[in-house]
């Protein structure tokens, strides 16, 4: 499959976790990551990614955890086979049954009953332009098929809930129709008669008018949900509104993936749910203080299930969600965080960055050396000559901001020394494109590495897919006595970057790698030759692996 130190806080500007309290109304998460994510183009879970998934959403909390459609395709089917969550509702997807076919002689609904769930969330028509084009029924009996659905998941003794399909799009073409639907669903028993956003197009005062309306007709807003997609960029805000205008079940997916722009992110949600006082002073949540501090972990654990970077700004988890680059930004934040920060970032579990640039003053290097346990005192001379350094590197293309592992080792060398682990004296790489035994065209890469390890010179030669791949390999093919501590390094991402123009232009790498820990770090080099950039990168993450074994460094590494 394609995966500090807190501040008092600030009343006007902060507030603590709510405490589970009276007067407070219970707000129910529905997670719909399995189901409605995995629609996300490149995304295909198996039963064990979604094994490992439903762990993960039932260990944080959730209170629905909607598995996907039994009867759709075998991997569903399969997975519906036992219950995958201990605390959390079990939810199974599917249709309303089909019209001209009673519910007990209809194979899907036989699907929903038959599959391990505690609960069955059912989709159907509320607009009624598609009960006309895409069912070809009656309006009625359209009606029919969600009583007579519902009706079967009781009889079956599982909760049933229904998600009205374009629910907002068909209030407003035929208010009676869509409202019919909703009622139909509630009268019937559902539990939950879930408002969808299907399009994603409806605007959040849309979203809080329509709502109102619905529950002055008669569904109580304890029965009623949202379910939003992201295609205006406001599936979080229309999901709020409809909160605050009554719902009590909300629908998402972790890091909001989706089809199309994705859905509500509940990653997203359920901080400002919990530390916002506008919410938090009228609604609770079923997950705890410490659970949320687990919130940024639980969004990087998914982004790495899916083999893909987390997005570095996403509100409360992304690394640079409490970053700051500027001055007087940093100088400030040194006085009290909350100055700048809208949350404690621990709170999230996530932390404060204070980055260093050649936009930062002595406020930001201070505070990232203090954080990496390196005192310096704010006159010392060593400390003038790191600041002049890197605004010199990084006017030559170096970017450090995004690479704290480099920092932190130039910071090291110059403030206090570093071991040296090893020194490379050379190295070459060839890349010859030829013909096979079998006549097809073949580009093969070679690297050669000489290296000093103890005094002890040493040569590895290695082949990989590209340049850069044989030259990672050969570099770290014979460390000596350190060779068994880097066999848990891995690269996970490396990105180029073109200063200048033309064949000739200042090339900036990237590197990110990770170890066994979980723990990630960033590596810079910047070349006139892309393979130079790259070696560069490459020796800063290994060295910068072996100074981490040894606690002298490491805590720029990622939760």
């Amino acid at each position: 499959m394609t995966s500090s130190t807190p501040a008092t806080p600030t009343p006007a500007l902060r507030a603590d976790p709510p405490r589970k309290g009276e007067g407070k109304a219970r707000l129910y998460l529905f997670d719909t990551t399995l189901r409605d994510g995995q629609q996300t183009p490149g995304i295909d879970f198996s039963v064990e990614d979604k094994t490992a998934i439903a762990w993960l959403l039932d260990d944080f909390g959730m209170d629905y955890v909607e598995g996907g459609y039994p009867g759709a395709n075998p991997t569903d089917t399969a997975f519906f086979s036992e219950k995958r969550t201990r605390a959390a509702k079990f939810v199974a997807f599917g249709m309303t049954k089909r019209v001209g076919v009673s519910a007990s002689n209809d194979p899907g609904i036989a699907a929903l009953m038959q599959a391990k769930s505690d609960a069955v969330c059912y989709v159907a028509k509320s607009w009624d332009y598609h009960v006309r084009v895409a069912l070809g029924c009656t309006e009625e009996e359209n009606l029919d098929a969600i009583r007579a659905s519902v009706e079967a998941a009781r009889a079956a003794g599982k909760e049933p809930m229904v998600d009205c399909e374009h629910f907002f799009d068909g209030f407003k073409a035929n208010p009676a129709y869509a409202l019919a639907c909703a009622k139909a669903a509630f009268e019937a028993g559902a539990r939950w008669v879930v408002l969808c956003d299907t399009n994603g197009g409806t605007q959040p005062s849309e979203v809080r008018e329509i709502v109102g309306k619905v529950i002055a007709a008669g569904i109580p807003g304890e029965n009623l949900g949202i379910h939003a997609h992201d295609d205006t960029g406001q599936a979080v805000a229309n999901s709020l509104a409809a909160v605050e205008a009554g719902v009590r079940q909300i629908q998402g997916t972790l890091n909001g993936i989706g089809e199309r722009c994705g859905n509500a992110n509940l990653i997203t949600l359920i901080p400002t749910l919990m530390l916002k006082p506008a919410y938090a002073d009228r609604f609770e949540l079923g997950i705890s203080a410490e659970q949320l501090a687990g919130i940024s972990r639980l969004s990087r654990a998914f982004d790495e299930l899916l083999n893909r970077a987390p997005e570095p700004q996403a509100p409360y988890v992304g690394v640079s969600a409490f970053a700051t680059k500027a001055g007087i930004h940093a100088s400030a934040l040194a006085k009290d965080p909350a100055t700048y920060e809208h949350v404690p970032p621990e709170t999230v579990g996530n932390r404060r960055r204070v980055m260093v640039s050649d936009q930062g003053g002595k406020a930001n290097f201070l505070a990232e050396l203090k954080r990496r346990g390196i005192d310096v005192p704010k006159d010392d001379h060593r400390l003038d000559a790191l600041i002049a350094v890197v605004k010199e590197r990084e006017a030559e293309g170096y970017a450090y901001e995004g690479a704290d592992a480099s920092f932190e080792l130039l910071a090291r060398k110059m403030l206090s020394g570093i071991p040296e682990f090893f020194a490379v004296t050379s190295f070459r790489c060839m890349v010859e494109r030829r013909f096979d035994a079998n006549g097809h065209v073949k580009t093969v890469s070679e690297a050669i590495v000489k290296l000093l390890v103890d005094g002890e010179e040493k040569m590895s030669v290695a082949e990989g897919h590209g340049p850069v791949n044989a030259l990672d390999i050969a570099l770290r093919k014979d460390l000596g006595r350190y060779q068994a501590e880097i066999a848990d390094l891995e690269l996970a991402d490396y990105k180029v970057r073109i200063l200048n123009g033309g064949t000739g232009a200042i090339t900036r790498v990237l590197i990110e790698s990770h170890d066994g820990t979980g723990a990630r770090w960033w590596t810079v080099g910047v070349s006139d030759n892309i393979i130079d950039a790259s070696f560069q990168a490459l020796m800063d993450s290994i060295s910068y692996k072996l100074m981490k074994n040894r606690e002298m460094a490491g805590l720029v590494a990622a939760e």
